[in-house]
């Protein structure tokens, strides 16, 4: 217990010194993450995205069980795909290839910037795609069929990108209301993972935490260290995540999922656990691994927080869309295990950037990079342009109201 206690501490204080250790090199030009997060969703290729995910939903909805097996369970949808002939991997192919690019089309298509020449055909486009689009997510994109983690990252992600729950009030209430759906009501997701379900028995906070497997995170720490203790160290864990798309026919050796380790280690029959990312890092180098990982991740997370806040006036960037998916994906990404979420991770990142342009990120002084005006959002039924905010006195640069 001790052990485990001292690699969470030693990971959020790496974590705070690699973010603290950020904030001191934040004048300095982001040479990479800045144009990056400043591309602009292309209009065209939003368009492209949004055909594309409609038509591979004709395609692939029969094969998954029908529109009716999306609203049954995450087990009818897989063995509706199974009766198909299909293998696990190319299941999960399936499911991915439509709920990704649906998710990206419609959180385009609500963000897509105004063109110089106005918006009039593109206006007219959105009003025509939208109840598709919505209706399109109802159905691949629910936490019906769909895992916890990736259901509650698509609607959270389109509710923040709203204005009003970016500003520190509607951001406050927002949080409370996510906080206590993630302690009160995301055990009782579990009720749809199966066609089987038990009755629904409503227990407290203290019970649930201590016999519910959802949170299991402590546990599996404890099981890491012993396993660490028992097998030793593996620092080749640490390719299996970025490498996650090698096929293991391919590579032999390829490392195992580290939940599925854990609970092989323990005895447990089902294999479906966590894997944190305090315990993934110190089973493949120790304490030192921790320190590392975490501070990295403090470090990229001050510099990606840095640059939305620099642009945040443009309007339908990456730096808009994809930081509010990432901050919600870091629930998964934390709860582990690695394997299990980086094709996700992946999908999110890549359709992003395949949906975008180059955009107008600068760096002047040591100020960040402010554009050089606001971009308007082309949007439906209302004013394109949002309400002033202050400036700040010395700089006179935005600030938040």
């Amino acid at each position: 217990a001790v052990t485990a206690c001292a690699i969470v501490e030693a990971g959020l204080l790496a974590y705070t010194v690699g973010a603290v250790l950020a904030g001191y090199g934040a004048r300095h030009p982001a040479t990479l993450l800045g144009p990056v997060l400043a591309r602009r969703v292309s209009p065209a290729r939003m368009l492209l995205l949004c055909l594309f995910a409609l038509a591979v939903a004709v395609v692939l909805i029969p094969g998954q069980g029908g529109l009716g097996a999306f609203f049954t369970s995450r087990q009818a949808v897989n063995e509706s795909a199974a009766a198909g002939g299909e293998e696990s991997a190319g299941r999960a192919v399936a499911t991915w290839t439509l709920s990704a690019p649906a998710f990206w089309a419609l959180l385009a298509l609500l963000h897509v910037p105004r063109g110089p020449g106005g918006d009039r055909l593109v206006r007219g486009l959105r009003w025509a795609l939208l109840p598709l689009l919505l209706a399109l997510n109802v159905v691949v994109n629910n936490p019906i069929s769909q895992p916890r983690f990736w259901a509650g990252t698509v609607l959270l992600t389109l509710l923040f990108a709203a204005p009003a729950l970016r500003r520190p009030r509607g951001f406050r209430i927002a949080t409370a209301a996510i906080l206590t759906a993630v302690l009160v009501v995301f055990p009782y997701g579990d009720y749809f993972r199966n066609d089987k379900r038990d009755p629904v028995q409503v227990v407290s906070l203290a019970e649930q935490f201590t016999t519910n497997g959802d949170y299991d995170a402590y546990q599996q720490l404890q099981t890491g260290v012993s396993v660490a203790r028992d097998e030793g160290l593996a620092p080749l864990g640490a390719l299996g995540p970025p490498l996650f798309f090698v096929p293991r026919a391919v590579w032999d050796g390829k490392p195992e999922d580290t939940g599925i380790r854990l609970a092989r280690h323990a005895g447990y029959r089902f294999d479906n656990l966590s894997a944190p990312l305090w315990i993934e890092s110190y089973l493949w180098g120790g304490f030192p691994a921790v320190v590392l990982v975490f501070g990295l991740y403090g470090a990229l997370g001050r510099r990606i927080d840095d640059v939305r806040h620099r642009t945040r006036e443009l309007g339908g960037t990456l730096a808009v869309l994809l930081v509010p998916a990432l901050a919600f994906f870091q629930l998964i990404l934390l709860r582990g295990s690695l394997m299990a979420s980086m094709g996700p991770l992946a999908l999110l990142v890549l359709v992003g950037l395949c949906v975008s342009g180059r955009g107008d990120y600068r760096e002047r002084g040591g100020t960040g990079g402010r554009p050089a005006a606001p971009v308007s959002r082309a949007v439906v039924g209302t004013a394109a342009h949002d309400e002033p905010r202050a400036r700040d006195r010395v700089s006179g640069s935005p600030v938040h109201e």
